[in-house]
């Protein structure tokens, strides 16, 4: 059931990891749960749980009890991580989690 509403999610989304977003007032975020978005990032819901923790994870949204993550605010966070090549500045300072 998760990978499905990540499919629609992605569909409905478009490919918006290649192309430039544009923003609009009228543009509302899906939401997607720990597992789905690490389904969508291909990462195991323990890491985001982590990170969420340690902190360089993607923004997340407290609902009550329940977390929650924007699929802009996922996209966001994948752009914040594109590199040319190993030897960029930015890709020898990424994050880790110890």
């Amino acid at each position: 059931m998760a990978v499905q509403a990540v499919q629609t999610s992605l569909a409905s989304h478009g490919n918006a990891l290649a192309a430039p977003r544009q923003e609009t007032t009228a543009h509302r975020p899906g939401f997607l749960t720990t597992d789905e978005s690490a389904a969508f990032l291909r990462l195991s819901p323990r890491t985001l749980e982590k990170l969420r923790v340690l902190g360089g994870g993607p923004r997340f949204r407290k609902l009550g009890a329940r977390v929650v993550y924007a699929l802009d605010d996922l996209c966001a966070w994948t752009d914040e991580r594109t590199f040319s090549m190993t030897s960029d500045p930015g890709y020898a300072q990424r994050d880790s989690v110890l």
